[in-house]
């Protein structure tokens, strides 16, 4: 009886999703001549060649798909949306962002501000260029995106942060675009919300582009 009592394992934490060979913990190399090239027309300068991953985020779409982040060393995360499935046949896009700018938001007023007017807009002004809105609905208004995401981190810590986001673009040199990606951020810690509007820039990532560290 004592040595069932005592021999009782603790319950597992949830594993953080894994997909393509990245994993937590795990790491990935970009092209060093394509990013040298691509990079002239970036945002991003300088971005690492070789990445860490060091926690992985997953939020479920409305459209019946899933988002998976995979957050690194470099200020950056890999992003992956999965449509109609969680395997590889599965994904339709994987870009690589960089954080341009994270700014806090004190206030309620402020917080709906943000939502209301600063998310999402027909066109947006970063660094001296003009990015166009992707997400349009049907009508006047477009929205922001909400998803919820559950976020893993190497020390075992799990949290979730809702996200209220809109995706713009911009067209570069041989039919590639650069994204932009604005997000309304809130995370309740306590009785408290902590909000911010987080603001990155990214690109799309073709298999040729990348390096996975199995």
């Amino acid at each position: 009886m004592f040595s069932k009592l005592f021999g009782k394992k603790a319950p597992e934490k949830p594993k953080a999703p894994e997909i393509m060979g990245l994993y937590l913990g795990g790491s990935f190399e970009l092209d060093d001549l394509k990013m040298s090239l691509l990079e002239k027309e970036l945002t991003i300068d300088g971005a690492a060649r070789s990445q860490l991953i060091q926690a992985v985020g997953k939020a479920p779409l409305d459209s019946g798909g899933e988002l998976l982040r995979f957050y690194t060393d470099d200020d950056a995360f890999l992003q992956v949306v999965l449509d109609g499935g969680n395997t590889e046949n599965h994904i339709a896009d994987v870009k690589l962002w960089h954080f341009y700018d994270t700014r806090t938001i004190g206030s309620d007023a402020q917080w709906r501000d943000c939502l209301d007017n600063q998310i999402s807009q027909p066109t947006y002004s970063l660094n001296g260029h003009t990015y166009t809105r992707v997400w349009d609905a049907v009508g006047e208004v477009s929205p922001p995106v909400a998803v919820t995401e559950t976020t893993y981190e190497e020390d075992g810590d799990i949290s979730t942060t809702d996200q209220f986001m809109m995706l713009y673009e911009r067209p570069l040199e041989n039919d590639r675009t650069e994204s932009l990606l604005i997000v309304g951020e809130e995370k309740i810690i306590g009785n408290n919300a902590d909000r911010c509007l987080v603001i990155s820039t990214g690109f799309d990532i073709q298999p040729a582009d990348i390096r996975i560290n199995g």
